[in-house]
């Protein structure tokens, strides 16, 4: 446990789980042509993950 708070490990761990959600919901790449298109494209991907997260965010309690 010690390392994984000296590393930095949980916040990684999140950010992969965090992007292979992204990847499984909205897709492996942008659809959009124009780079203006794909940062709108982006922000819309990122609302509807930060929903998603809030709507089922375990609550997690250590138990050892």
């Amino acid at each position: 446990m010690a390392w994984q708070k000296a590393s930095g490990y949980n916040q990684r761990s999140r950010g992969e789980t965090l992007m292979g959600r992204w990847k499984t919901v909205i897709g492996l790449k942008l659809k959009a042509r124009s780079f203006e298109n794909q940062k709108t494209e982006a922000r819309i991907g990122v609302r509807i993950l930060n929903r998603m997260t809030e709507l089922g965010r375990p609550n997690f309690e250590r138990t050892a």
